[in-house]
């Protein structure tokens, strides 16, 4: 085989990084580290009480599956639409859609989580003004709700 032929490629756990929402994340297949052109593959961990900041990606889509503990995202238009994602769930956010997971539970949400973009970071975009409107309406709420 040539060096300009496709090449399968193992990609072992290495370090990880914090992704611009302020979540860590276990590096896995992306442009990267195994050459992919049109996805990025890699694991999430979100300690209790953890969250991300609210954001979207572009052009690209995102498919979550939940191994271990229990979240809360807040999506949309507003953040106006609020679902609970337990293990075993799969979650799909289509491209452009802002959304905001949070870990409510007691134990680390741990994931999986695929894009379309190869290079993962690049088509995210931070939505800090949903972020204070999520704030808002949650201590609206109260800490009950």
């Amino acid at each position: 085989m040539d060096d300009t032929s496709p090449a399968c490629r193992v990609v072992r756990p290495g370090d990880g990084y914090t992704g611009k929402q302020g979540l860590d994340y276990g590096a896995g297949v992306s442009a990267q580290s195994a050459g992919a052109r049109g996805l990025c593959l890699h694991t999430l961990v979100v300690p209790p009480g953890g969250r991300g900041t609210a954001h979207l990606h572009e052009h690209h889509e995102s498919a979550v599956y939940v191994l271990e503990g229990d979240s809360e995202m807040w999506w949309g238009d507003g953040l106006a639409h609020h679902e609970v994602v337990r293990p075993g769930d799969f979650v799909y956010i289509p491209a452009g859609v802002p959304h905001l997971p949070v870990n409510t539970g007691s134990t680390p949400l741990r994931a999986v989580i695929a894009r379309t973009d190869p290079n993962e970071q690049e088509s995210v975009v931070l939505l800090p003004e949903l972020d204070a409107l999520l704030d808002q309406r949650l201590r609206a709420a109260g800490p009950d709700s």
